[in-house]
């Protein structure tokens, strides 16, 4: 998985690069960092997509251009280890200097006894397979790819990045349900997630907004999962998530925040299983469930159905109930920001957030706001605004390399 040759003309010396993998339950978005002067730079991005049915992959330089394309076609179960191959054969076309010294992997769950990333081995493996049940939609795929390696590269060193261990350093009180206090011990409770999303947003605050960075802030982390999370002094002190990465805010196919006797209803008086009902609420629902059109909210904004602005205005709604909560946990709000694809790219969502956020203090620049795109972060409030308000692309890859580099290299 490395190659020997020579770096390329008029380059300086590379002493490594990590891979960073992402991987879903039918796709493996992957990274490839490079070393050089003591920083980590993009060299190529990309993403196998459809890894069951009809497979495809590409790949681009950090300037966008195309490095490779590939279609297999319908009936091709390329499937993850197939696409780690392919990916692994791409690589060596790189120049060599950029050795592989290590590939570090997004998983969702790293439960309560995993607070930083670490190194994965066999043990570590089956422990984290433990918590499977707690994030079904993600957790096995995440750790397929390790899997796959240590049978096929035991040498490589593979790190493992938690969504979860941003959050280890909330209180107990915050992490608690009311449920006997034993569960709790026995693992039951708020663990939070995005949490490499929310670290990447607490690292910048420093140099994008000082006030940020040192006060009460929520961010926003608004895509085809979604959640929220309140930071005090960059430190996680509350989340929408909870238990598992079903609850909180509504999502693209999940219902978010939902009563427990309705799945008590379901099971009973409907008759579903627990496997029903698991399918119901992660994949049925959310934008999909209540527009009936699409869990992708850039079609649901295009579309003048009246069940698409239904699921537009529900969708809203459940963040401005969340953030009234996360400011109290604050005692206030100073900032907030806008990160995640829907958070980044949606001006009207973020305007109608803002919009129901006055009571707040929060005064939204209609005209910041329209223009705020691209990697650099956007200030988008006007300048009476009590609350600062931010839209800041968030780089959960960048945040995995940094970790992944720290412990290969030691």
């Amino acid at each position: 998985m490395t190659d020997p040759a020579s770096p390329a003309a008029n380059q300086p010396p590379l002493s490594g690069a990590i891979v960073v993998l992402n991987a879903g339950s039918s796709s493996l978005k992957f990274s490839l960092f490079v070393q050089r002067d003591g920083e980590l730079e993009v060299d190529l991005h990309g993403q196998a997509e459809g890894l069951f049915t009809h497979p495809r992959l590409v790949a681009r330089a950090a300037d966008g251009t195309v490095l490779a394309e590939q279609d297999w076609g319908e009936g091709v179960p390329l499937g993850h280890e197939g696409a780690l191959a392919q990916l692994f054969e791409l690589l060596r076309t790189r120049p060599a200097s950029r050795k592989v010294v290590g590939v570090g992997h997004r998983v969702v769950h790293g439960g309560a006894a995993f607070d930083r990333p670490l190194k994965v081995d066999a043990e570590v493996l089956a422990a984290l397979r433990r918590f499977e049940p707690l994030a079904p939609l993600h957790q096995p795929y995440n750790l397929a790819p390790i899997a796959a390696l240590l049978a096929q590269a035991p040498q490589l060193p593979q790190v493992a990045c938690f969504d979860t261990s941003f959050h280890c350093g909330s209180t107990p009180l915050s992490q608690m349900f009311g449920l006997p206090y034993e569960m709790y011990g026995q693992g039951v409770r708020r663990y939070g997630f995005h949490g490499l999303s929310y670290e990447y947003i607490a690292s910048v605050l420093p140099a994008v907004d000082v006030v940020a960075a040192a006060g009460r802030t929520v961010v926003l982390h608004l895509g085809n999962g979604a959640s929220m999370c309140a930071l005090q002094a960059s430190r996680s002190v509350a989340s929408t998530m909870g238990f598992t990465t079903v609850d909180g805010l509504m999502m693209g196919t999940r219902c978010g925040n939902l009563d427990p006797g309705v799945v008590l209803y379901l099971m009973k008086a409907c008759g579903l299983d627990a496997a029903a009902v698991e399918q119901l609420l992660y994949s049925r629902s959310g934008l999909l469930g209540i527009s009936g059109i699409s869990s992708d909210m850039r079609t649901l904004l295009a579309s003048s159905e009246p069940r698409a602005r239904l699921a537009i205005e529900l969708y809203v709604y459940r963040i401005r109930r969340e953030l009234g909560s996360l400011a109290a946990a604050l005692g206030g709000l100073d900032t907030l920001v806008f990160t995640g694809g829907i958070g980044e790219n949606a001006a009207a969502i973020r305007a109608a957030v803002c919009e129901g956020a006055r009571w707040l203090g929060v005064e939204l620049d209609e005209v910041a706001n329209a223009a705020a795109r691209g990697p650099q972060p956007s200030r988008i409030n006007t300048p009476g605004s009590r609350v600062g308000v931010w839209r800041i692309a968030t780089d959960e890859e960048r945040m995995i390399a940094q970790h992944t580099w720290r412990i290969v290299a030691g």
